[in-house]
């Protein structure tokens, strides 16, 4: 049984309020009574009508304070698994810097997932298309990659005051490489400024690669046949070369020998041989062939510092093709040696004596025995 207390006059039953009428400055005390002998309880104030005397509530609430009080019984509960969740203070509050790299790999992923459907979709439906557009799409990759080369390699030799001569041979011959290149790509950039331009100049690529495209846009295929042209082409002018230099035997004087060396160059043979344009006036056929005959020169001296074996087999056969020899068609060993005979005269001229590099070109690949188609 409850007894309640309060500061109210009159007793109130229990139950009498709920936790959400009770008025306000009402406290309510609920305490187990203990039933027993020596207790005696006065039955409830019924109401107004009733004749009872109603209970002392401080007599009774003196009774129940002598006595100990019992804890009132809790009901088991069962044991719950308690979850905490994770603290996400680190995932919320990220630096600036951290949300950009997070915004820059999404997209860069989702830019992957795009891509990769594109290109399944041009392989599937335009087969030969998408050919086209992978070969393309390598070769800008391949062209970017060598202008970055390019671009370290020149600011190492601003930084630590090197000349050209003074770079190890692959770089060397990536700055050549790369000069060739971008004389192509600054052509086709030029035609292709007026409004509208850029839509003939692809077809132009179409129809005309070997004569507006770099290597790195060419086919496989392409690159064997186009070789074979441009060595086809330098073929032409062997026979007049030679001709000129049979009548240069008799001849011992120096300034003949120059002489007939200008005359050579003004009849733009040598030009041809070296896969140069010969559509220029005479005395800049000149300064383009000794500028050639000097970077070929400065190559070789690298290249025998290098060694031949160091080479790889497109390496080899790309510095054969460079003077003269049309190594398309001729096996890696055949190539090595061609290129360590060319090595031991080159590297055994003096600097009035370059000009005979220029009829290396000639006399090596005319009597070569791989060369005769």
């Amino acid at each position: 049984m409850l007894v309640s207390s309060c500061q109210h006059p009159t007793p109130w039953p229990r139950g009498f309020y709920s936790s959400a009428s009770r008025p306000s400055g009402l406290s309510v005390a609920r305490v187990r009574i203990p039933q027993g002998p020596g207790l005696l309880l006065q039955p409830p104030f019924s109401g107004l009508g009733s004749t009872a005397t109603p209970p002392d509530p401080i007599a009774g609430l003196s009774l129940l304070l002598k006595r100990p009080l019992q804890p009132h019984p809790t009901p088991d509960v069962p044991s719950r698994r308690i979850f905490h969740r994770p603290d996400m203070s680190s995932k919320l509050h990220l630096s600036p810097k951290a949300d950009v790299k997070s915004l820059i790999s999404y997209v860069a992923a989702k830019t992957k997932v795009i891509n990769g459907k594109y290109h399944r979709f041009l392989g599937r439906h335009f087969p030969r298309f998408y050919v086209l557009y992978t070969i393309f799409m390598k070769g800008l990759q391949m062209f970017w990659a060598d202008a970055k080369k390019a671009r370290r390699i020149k600011a190492n030799m601003w930084k630590h005051n090197i000349k050209f001569h003074q770079l190890p041979y692959r770089e060397m011959e990536h700055l050549r490489q790369f000069r060739r290149d971008v004389t192509k790509c600054l052509f086709l950039g030029i035609i292709s400024i007026p409004p509208f331009a850029n839509y003939l100049v692809f077809l132009l690529m179409y129809l005309f690669p070997r004569q507006l495209l770099i290597q790195h846009f060419w086919t496989p295929k392409q690159q064997i046949d186009f070789l074979d042209i441009y060595h086809a082409l330098r073929k032409q002018s062997h026979p007049e070369i030679l001709c000129y230099l049979e009548k240069v035997i008799p001849l011992v004087s120096d300034a003949e020998l120059r002489w007939h060396m200008t005359e050579l160059c003004a009849k733009k043979a040598l030009s041809r041989a070296m896969l140069l344009t010969p559509h220029l006036p005479p005395f800049l056929l000149r300064r383009r062939l000794n500028t050639h005959m000097a970077v070929i020169h400065q190559l070789d001296k690298a290249l025998a510092k290098l060694g031949v074996g160091q080479l790889t087999l497109q390496e080899v056969k790309s510095a054969c093709y460079l003077r003269g020899l049309n190594s398309t068609h001729i096996g890696e060993e055949k190539c090595r040696t061609w290129l360590g005979e060319w090595l031991q005269i080159s590297c055994s001229l003096k600097e009035a004596e370059l000009s005979l590099l220029l009829h290396n070109v000639v006399l090596l690949s005319v009597n070569y025995i791989g060369t005769r188609r």
